[in-house]
């Protein structure tokens, strides 16, 4: 595969700057950060919308010039005072805990707020992105395929109340779609698969497992993967699809630019590689031996663990979609040079 994304300098900006505002939810956030530093580096006027608290978050934003920054509790008077200047709507925002118990935080932050930002981009006619996730597809075993048919949707059983919420909105706007209901003039839902890279240092435990591992490769320390609790599977085979999120980045600036594109479609490499692998990618970014050793998988997450992912990537690719995707090796080799400069091999 590829060592990495085509050179982007000749795509044009995802709307013509400075057509109207780009709204960013959960911008401080790893994607939507990452997603707000892109369009404002374009030239586009973008709009933050994310709580910072007390944390790490805000200095995700620190370097991006922004238009304006609101909360999410300001947002619904935010859309009324500015109906007819947004162009564009990119929803990242969501409880994005695996294993978040409060089901109905749950919903009212990834169900109730996406379906209230789809009506409303539906009656403004304004473009809408928003982050689906690769958890809806549960266990696996039905494959990774991003069929929109009903009985292909219905058939789907995640494992875990965010995935429940993300698919229970997929079907939602697939059913609009379908039905001929409102929608947006363009939109897409991105299954994300397992997403790394630079911006996700407050993530705490939801951190990818490449940004867990980096400080103890650096410190010289053996790296901890999860023994496997299946006979088909090697201790560390254990296989995802891992995804740089600058590659993210380049599909949604590529399908903002393409209205006519709307959809629910996967967004990972198509090409799974296991925990392994990925630790020893970190071990060569830093010009160390590899020290990995094996223990027990938590019990109370045996039950929700996916020991394979792989994104179908053939319906981006049909819509267009022709770049190349990172490898594992390049994109941690640009993540360890980005964080631990003074690390790297």
């Amino acid at each position: 595969m590829p060592d990495g994304p085509a050179p982007d300098t000749d795509s044009p900006p995802a709307i013509p700057a400075p057509d109207g505002l780009v709204l960013v939810t959960g911008a401080a956030g790893f994607i939507g950060s990452n997603l707000a530093r892109a369009f404002a580096a374009e030239g586009h006027r973008v709009v933050a919308c994310d709580r910072l608290r007390q944390g790490p978050k805000w200095r995700n934003l620190a370097d991006v010039a922004l238009h304006d920054l609101i909360t999410p509790e300001a947002l619904p008077d935010w859309l009324g005072r500015h109906a007819g200047a947004v162009s564009l709507v990119l929803h990242m925002g969501a409880v994005s805990a695996t294993t978040e118990t409060d089901v109905d935080r749950i919903v009212r932050e990834n169900v109730r707020t996406t379906l209230d930002l789809w009506e409303w981009c539906a009656r403004q006619r304004v473009r809408f992105l928003y982050a689906s996730s690769a958890a809806t597809y549960g266990d696996g075993a039905l494959g990774f395929d991003d069929d929109p048919a009903p009985a292909a949707l219905a058939a789907l059983r995640p494992l875990n109340a965010y995935g429940w919420s993300k698919h229970l909105v997929d079907r939602r706007l697939l059913a609009d779609a379908r039905d001929g209901r409102a929608t947006p003039p363009g939109w897409a839902g991105l299954k994300f698969f397992n997403v790394y890279g630079p911006g996700e240092d407050h993530k705490g435990e939801m951190r990818s497992v490449v940004n867990k591992i980096m400080p103890v490769v650096r410190d010289g320390g053996t790296v901890q993967l999860f023994r496997s609790h299946r006979p088909d599977y090697a201790d560390g085979a254990q296989r995802r699809d891992f995804i740089h999120v600058d590659d993210i980045v380049a599909v949604i600036r590529w399908l903002a630019a393409k209205p006519e594109v709307s959809g629910l479609f996967n967004l990972g490499t198509g090409e799974a590689r296991s925990w392994n692998d990925l630790a020893r990618a970190v071990f060569a970014a830093m010009g160390r031996a590899p020290r990995i050793a094996y223990i027990d998988m938590p019990p109370h997450i045996r039950g929700q663990y996916q020991y394979f992912t792989e994104a179908r990537m053939d319906r981006l690719r049909r819509a267009g979609w022709n770049r190349p995707f990172t490898s594992l090796e390049e994109g941690v080799r640009r993540y360890v040079e980005a964080a631990m400069p003074d690390a790297a091999a």
